[in-house]
This record gives structure tokens, C-alpha cells and sequence, in this order.
């Protein structure tokens, strides 16, 4: 009977996006009441708790024996950041490139890819390489560290992304809420997932793909929208950029620490060459318009939502 797999999955998605929420305010306002400075948490909690849900999933899938689940996931995510999250904003706002994000953003995040594209062009994840990605996460946390400390911009955003004025009960309880509801509806969502998969005989890889990395996907779009809405154009941008990072170097990573393992050849040639092309075509558009002192327009948002439609229909084509 599909109607119990099918809910847990909606139950667990809703819950994990509004969990996702709680725990990093939660954590953040904690850190914050401890007098940690605000640097150091917009640089761990806030950063990283953009891909809390992957993060989540990921390690329930790999502990579940779902690990092709979970690079869907990953993948699927980066790829509806560009092709859904950043098309609609661009729709709706057309967006500016700050030299900041042409140069310096746009060049951590090809690099990034390319890594992440070289560790799964051999279709095996090992602990070795997920080592490596950690590495990776680590340099990437210390440089926006002290790429912060020298610029008041960042330390600006960071101000407006950590609550203050919450008690430390408040804070603990938020903290708590949420932490224990991500486990939760993590779990849910990953044994909805492979029930389905499993009812109609077809990959969990093009389960977490899409309905998966829609659904992580959700807390990008609205963060973006709103901040394309207050003209906070940095923030929209670097909301995906980042979002795209940590999936790549703490998402992907997850499986190869835990239990390292073979991987379908659709990761590969599929979903990260998608990735690869909509992550290229974001970074070409942003040299080229940020060179000309132009916007992200209507037309590339068209261009990469149709490549997000075409994805969909090569994951379609694949239940066949």
C-alpha cells in the first residue's frame, strides 16, 4: 500500500524544511547569547544550515543503504538552485552582479564543481575522497571567515541572519525542536522515498533527484525571492552559490565517511553533467553581464529553466 510511503514523504518534506528553519535561529541565537562573535556563526550555522536538509538526508539514506539516494539529492538540489530557484527570482527581479560575485564567488564555485565532478567520474565514492571534500568545506569555512573580518558587507548580512533579543530557554527549546524534527522527518522522508521507489521499481537516484531536491530546495527559493524582493541582489545570489557549494563539499562528502560504496553510472553522466552545464552557464552569464554592468535577466532564467524541465523529462524518460 503506497498512501503511508507517500505521506510520510509529505509529512517528512514539510517537516523538514520548517525544522531546518527552527534549528539554525535556535542555534544561532544560543551562540549568540553565549557571546560567540557574529562572524563565527553566520560562517558554521548560518552558512552550513542552508543544506541542513540534504545534510539530513543524506546521512539517513547512506545509513539506510540509499547512498545513490542521497548524491540524487545532492545533485538534484544544485541543479534546481539554478533551474527553479535562481530562474524564478530572475523572473520576478532581475538581478545584479557585483564584481565580489562575478569574481570571487563565481571561481569558488566552478572550482568546486570540477572537484566534485572528478571524485564521481569514477562512480565510486571512497572515504579518501570524502576526506578530501571535508578538507575542501574546511578551507572554504576559514577563507569566508577571514574574507569576513576585512569585509563589513559580510559581517552586515551575518547581522541580519542571527536573531537576538530570545532567551536562552527560547533559543534552547528552538534548538531542540528542530535538531530532533530534522532527525525525524529526515528518516520519514528517506523511508518514503525508497518504499516508492522500491512499489514501482525504479531508481532511487531519480526519486531524490527530484522530488527530494525539490522539496531541500524550498528554503533556497524563498530566501531568494524575499531577498530579490528587498533588492538584497547579493544575498539572492549568494543564497544558491552557497547553498551549491555545500552541497557539493558537505552533502556529497557524507556517504564516503560513513560508508564508502559504488555508485550508479546515472550520478555521472546524468545528474552532475547537468549540474556541470547549468553551473557553467551561471558562471559564464556572470562574467559576461558583470563585465557589461547588466543584470541576470528573464532570458538566462529562461534558457536554465528549460534545461531544469529537460532534466526532468530525462528523469522521466528513465522510469520507463
Amino acid at each position: 500500500m503506497l498512501l503511508l510511503p507517500v505521506l510520510a514523504l509529505v509529512f517528512g518534506l514539510a517537516v523538514l524544511v520548517w525544522s531546518s528553519d527552527k534549528f539554525v535561529a535556535g542555534a544561532a541565537a544560543l551562540a549568540h547569547n553565549f557571546g560567540v562573535p557574529h562572524l563565527i556563526i553566520g560562517v558554521t550555522i548560518v552558512s552550513l544550515g542552508t543544506s541542513a536538509p540534504e545534510i539530513l538526508v543524506s546521512i539517513n539514506a547512506t545509513l539506510s543503504d540509499s547512498v545513490n539516494l542521497a548524491m540524487g539529492n545532492a545533485l538534484g538540489s544544485n541543479i534546481a538552485n539554478i533551474g527553479l530557484v535562481l530562474a524564478i527570482t530572475a523572473m520576478i527581479a532581475p538581478l545584479p552582479i557585483s564584481k565580489r560575485v562575478m569574481k570571487v564567488e563565481n571561481f569558488i564555485l566552478i572550482s568546486v564543481t570540477l572537484l566534485g565532478g572528478w571524485i564521481l567520474s569514477d562512480h565510486f565514492l571512497s572515504r579518501t575522497e570524502g576526506f578530501i571534500l571535508i578538507g575542501a568545506l574546511s578551507l572554504f569555512l576559514i577563507w569566508i571567515f577571514y574574507d569576513g573580518k576585512s569585509d563589513k558587507d559580510s559581517e552586515t548580512e551575518f547581522e541580519e541572519d542571527i536573531p537576538t533579543g530570545i532567551s536562552n530557554t527560547s533559543a534552547l527549546t528552538w534548538f531542540a525542536i528542530g535538531l530532533t524534527l530534522l532527525v525525524i522527518s529526515a528518516k520519514f522522508m528517506v523511508w518514503g522515498a525508497t518504499e516508492i521507489a522500491r512499489a514501482f521499481q525504479v531508481s532511487e537516484l531519480i526519486i531524490g533527484a527530484t522530488i527530494i531536491a525539490l522539496g531541500t530546495s524550498l528554503p533556497e527559493l524563498a530566501a531568494s525571492i524575499t531577498s530579490a524582493l528587498k533588492k538584497h541582489h547579493d544575498i539572492a545570489l549568494g543564497n544558491i552559490i552557497g547553498s551549491n557549494i555545500f552541497n557539493i563539499l558537505a552533502v556529497i562528502s557524507i556517504p564516503g565517511l560513513i560508508k564508502p560504496t559504488e555508485l550508479l553510472q546515472d550520478v555521472f553522466w546524468r545528474d552532475y553533467l547537468v549540474a556541470l552545464l547549468v553551473t557553467v552557464l551561471l558562471s559564464i552569464t556572470l562574467v559576461f553581464r558583470g563585465y557589461q554592468n547588466k543584470p541576470i535577466g528573464r532570458l538566462f532564467a529562461t534558457i536554465v529553466a528549460t534545461i531544469y524541465l529537460g532534466y526532468l523529462y530525462l528523469n522521466y524518460l528513465a522510469l520507463a
